[in-house]
């Protein structure tokens, strides 16, 4: 198996930390007979040499000795050395990528033999690699027609049916008997979860082929599978990084794989994909819903629509007896912010059983606020006020309370006397300073309270007044100033010094502004910093379009700044140009192409364009375009980025608001 291993210059090759020189071991560590050490292997593998998907040339130089280790009847656990080697060829941009594709497919007539291996674990992880590297597509449906005739074991059927599926995908031009075979799996004899696996395979590649009914087939065949299904998989005991993963997977891993393939081939047919969740919520088996519970965030992180009956079935999980599937469902609730309301009466209702659960405390680390109570408080939901207060008025604060009240606006002000007097209780000097002060400063900045004022002004002058570990708290001390406005006058002095050469000379001038209204203390400063680096002139920018038509002074530089190669840039200098001198025609190009070009730019503009009226009447298309749109402005690929749902709501109430008075 390891002939020429030691010939190799494995110190002189690299993976993700460094030298590649304990690469042998890992791999001899992969055919031991000890399954932790083969755990340790495999885990060493995915965690250096394969990090993250990334192919090193160590990644290369392991090829080889990977497909010998996998001719060895004698090894266990093969089939986990097939999943490596499919994750390494996987095609990808870069050349690394290519060479080991080109590697694992020169290998791929070992993948064959391994269809008929003896160990089902090796016979599951070969269909997906005969599909993706063997290069006779003719030869590869035969293949795995043949093993679907004489498999007995669901598993491996599962996986060929995969396998028929991902064939189709892959060669079009083969598939249509590939097609005929997944179209009889959708029917009895087939047990209900292989028809489940067949029916989303069709879903992916060939729609046109899925039963009629397609929710309700589906949502009936789960409730089938689960009628019949056994306990869930053993977990593997060793602790490796592969199985800490393979024990967070699931208690039913098979059935969420089964189901999220279907939402997958659903994609943005929301009423479909809410359908399906809603009849995935409401079956009998707990464990149906808990995996429906888990795979619903993608759907509301990534597509818009009337989400509120699954989240108020998601809500109903909270009542639920067993704790993996209630804590599945604060985990969510908490993650959708004003989404979550439909489910509001359920967290109160857990909050007011349990208040324990407003704190969670870390086995490690400081605590945090609890689930349930984050989720209310996030939702804007006033019932959360009297549990906010209770958690204020106890020995520890949980540092990212603050950050949590901001989202119940003016409801939040009975906090404010606490939340004062908390941060008068932050230390100065110390390295917690700005992690404890920050939260409450952006909570007492979003209910404007002046009556503050003294306690931010401590922070503000026990701050250094250079980048580090206070930066950030001098600009959120900053901010928190400006909003309270002329109440702030006993700031004025402190403004000042940070107006002279410092980094928050830009957010100084803004919050001078908001207190005195006087232009001429703050024009020569932010003119000035539209010649500093990017991120100041941005904050420039952002600071003049609030003095308005006072600030024509500036027009010009901000003129040469909406031409910056940087869509940024030009997106805060256009708004400033439209805020200052009122003229449209110069910042609608700029608008339009930052639309396009950069999606993150839209929250701004549109706001902006609330503000212009009939003058932004050459972008209400965009508006209106993006209302059409189902899917989130700020997705990302996997549904994730749920601090985005926010930011897309917000969006959308803009174009609204701003098409509402056409």
């Amino acid at each position: 198996m390891f002939t020429g291993i030691d010939e190799v210059d494995w110190a002189s090759l690299r993976h993700a930390y460094g030298s590649a020189r304990d690469v042998p071991g890992l791999l001899r560590g992969l055919a031991s007979a000890d399954p932790a050490e083969r755990g340790v292997a495999l885990d060493g593998m995915y965690g250096s040499v394969h990090h993250q998907g990334n192919v090193y040339d160590s990644t290369l130089a392991c090829v080889p000795f990977l497909f010998r280790l996998l001719a060895r009847e004698e090894v266990p656990e093969r089939g986990g050395i097939v999943e490596l080697l499919v994750s390494i060829g996987e095609e990808s941009v870069g050349g690394g990528s290519v060479r080991a594709h080109a590697a694992v497919r020169a290998g791929a007539e070992t993948f064959v033999a391994l269809a008929g291996d003896r160990d089902p674990g090796v016979r599951r992880a070969a269909p997906a690699a005969l599909v993706r590297f063997l290069d006779e597509p003719a030869r590869v449906l035969g293949l795995l027609r043949q093993r679907i005739t004489v498999e007995r074991d669901d598993r491996v059927l599962l996986a060929l049916t995969e396998g028929l599926g991902l064939f189709v995908r892959r060669h079009p031009a083969h598939s249509a008997r590939a097609v005929d075979v997944l179209s009889a799996q959708t029917a009895p004899p087939y047990d209900p979860g292989l028809r489940l696996a067949a029916i989303g395979q069709l879903a992916l590649g060939a729609p046109d082929r899925v039963p009629a009914e397609l929710v309700a087939t589906v949502v009936r065949l789960l409730r089938e599978r689960s009628e019949h299904r056994s306990g869930g998989p053993d977990r593997p005991a060793e602790d490796t990084l592969v199985g800490r993963i393979r024990r967070l997977r699931p208690s039913d891993e098979e059935g969420s794989h089964l189901l999220r393939t279907v939402h997958t081939a659903l994609g943005g047919r929301i009423a479909d994909r809410s359908a399906l969740l809603t009849g995935q919520l409401t079956s009998p088996d707990p464990i149906d819903r808990c995996n429906a519970v888990w795979m619903s965030a993608g759907l509301f992180r990534e597509w818009r629509g009337d989400h509120r009956q699954p989240v108020a079935l998601i809500g109903a999980q909270l009542r639920a007896e067993q704790d993996q599937l209630r804590e599945a469902a604060v985990s969510v609730l908490s993650e959708l912010f004003e989404l979550a309301a439909p489910a509001a009466d359920d967290l109160h209702a857990l909050l007011a059983a349990r208040p324990g659960l407003r704190v969670h405390r870390w086995e490690r680390g400081a605590p945090t606020l609890g689930g349930p109570l984050k989720a209310l408080a996030r939702s804007g939901d006033p019932r959360a006020v009297p549990a906010l207060a209770g958690v204020l008025a106890g020995p520890v604060v949980p540092d990212d309370l603050g950050r949590v009240i901001v989202h119940l606006g003016p409801a939040a002000a009975p906090l404010a006397p606490a939340l004062r007097r908390r941060l008068g209780q932050v230390p100065l000097g110390s390295p917690e300073t700005a992690g404890r002060a920050v939260p409450l400063l952006s909570a007492l900045r979003a209910l404007a309270d002046a009556e503050s004022l003294p306690e931010v002004l401590r922070l503000l002058r026990a701050a250094p007044g250079r980048p580090g570990p206070g930066d950030t708290l001098v600009g959120h001390a900053v901010r928190t100033v400006d909003a309270f406005g002329p109440a702030a006058r006993a700031a004025v002095p402190v403004l000042r010094e940070l107006l002279l050469g410092t980094r928050y000379a830009a957010a100084a001038a803004g919050a001078l502004w908001s207190v005195e209204g006087d232009a001429a203390a703050v024009l020569p400063v932010l003119v000035g910093e539209l010649a500093g680096d990017r991120a100041m002139r941005r904050q420039a920018a952002e600071e003049l379009a609030r003095l308005g038509p006072a600030a024509r002074a500036a027009l010009p530089g901000l003129r040469r700044m909406a031409a910056s190669d940087q869509v940024g840039e030009r997106t805060s200098a256009a708004c400033a140009l439209w805020r200052i001198g009122g003229e449209a025609e110069p910042v609608v190009p700029v608008f339009r192409a930052a639309w396009a070009e950069n999606r993150r730019t839209r929250v701004k503009i549109a706001e902006c364009l609330s503000e212009m009226g009939a003058a932004g009447m050459p972008l209400w298309n965009l508006l209106e375009k993006e209302l059409t749109s189902p899917r989130r402005h700020t997705a990302r690929p996997g549904g994730y980025g749920s601090h985005d749902i926010p930011k897309d709501e917000r969006l959308l109430r803009m174009c609204r608001g701003v098409l509402a008075e056409v």
